[in-house]
């Protein structure tokens, strides 16, 4: 197999989010994860901050020590061929010096993309427009000192703070005013979360003019309708973690009542599967 540089695995991840085609990624949490994605011909994974966490006994909130958070993502990248984009929550940083240090170590761990918020882990509060469009200046120099084209996608949490905003219209207002603030520092994509009315979707794609990521969430348009007006990636947070656990959760609770046994016996999802996976031979 052509070995890939980083560099261009950077290109072709920010090309996925211009090609006109919605960019669907199940956020995973581990290589298993990685490896069945990449498998089914998906071109790019990503994580997701609270899979990781929760998966590894931790809160989400930059509770996971960055450093396992770090290891955790070498594996990953090094298991896979295709672009891998990681949800860095607000950077594990109290302060600009360890920011740069972190996304060197995030470069040097084989990430192209990042998830990046707009609130202070401390506060719980927003951050100002002027400190996150410091925030991603820095970024971006670190990466092009790199010459990585990292793609930086910033996250508002307007969305999430209900009361500091009188209304749709004032979030939504709010909402535009950081998308355009975030491109102009250096932002590749927006990701408004859990933003899910059409009517503020469209409006955010016709101002801001980056690609938009939407979550998966209830009340979204289906992925047709979001395919169609220009939404260029969606993400499923924790969703696929949701899926697995459920899955476990339900059958875990016919085993008690000795019930379930053909779940196991006659899963198509058999060892030599998922040895062809971490193999690589498919």
């Amino acid at each position: 197999m052509q070995h890939i540089t980083q560099k261009e695995k950077a290109l072709n991840f920010s090309e996925l989010h211009h090609s006109g085609k919605l960019l669907i990624l199940p956020n995973i949490w581990d290589p298993i994860g990685a490896l069945l994605l990449e498998h089914l011909e998906y071109q790019a994974v990503a994580t997701a901050s609270a899979s990781v966490a929760y998966a590894n006994g931790y809160n989400d909130g930059e509770n996971i020590p960055f450093s396992d958070l770090l290891k955790l993502l070498k594996k990953i990248t090094s298991s896979i061929t295709i672009p891998v984009t990681a949800d860095i929550e607000s950077g594990y940083a109290d302060n600009d010096s360890q920011l740069q240090k972190n996304i060197l170590l995030l470069l040097d761990a084989g990430i192209v993309g990042i998830n990046f918020e707009d609130t202070d882990k401390k506060t719980k509060a927003l951050l100002s427009i002027e400190t996150q469009c410091k925030r991603i200046r820095l970024i971006r120099k670190v990466a092009d000192e790199k010459d990585i084209p990292l793609f930086i996608n910033v996250r508002t949490d307007v969305y999430l703070y209900e009361n500091d905003f009188s209304g749709e219209s004032a979030k939504l207002t709010e909402v535009i005013k950081r998308g355009l603030a975030y491109k102009e520092a250096g932002a590749d994509g927006f990701f408004p979360i859990v933003m899910n009315r059409e009517d503020a979707i469209k409006q955010i794609i016709a101002n801001v003019d980056l690609p938009l990521n939407v979550s998966a969430i209830a009340g979204i348009p289906n992925l047709r309708t979001l395919n169609k007006i220009g939404v260029a990636r969606v993400s499923l947070g924790p969703g696929f973690l949701k899926i697995a656990i459920n899955a476990m959760k339900e059958l875990a609770t016919q085993l008690k009542d000795y019930d379930g046994l053909s779940s196991i016996t006659e899963n198509e999802i058999t060892s030599d599967y998922l040895k062809d996976l971490v193999n690589k031979n498919y």
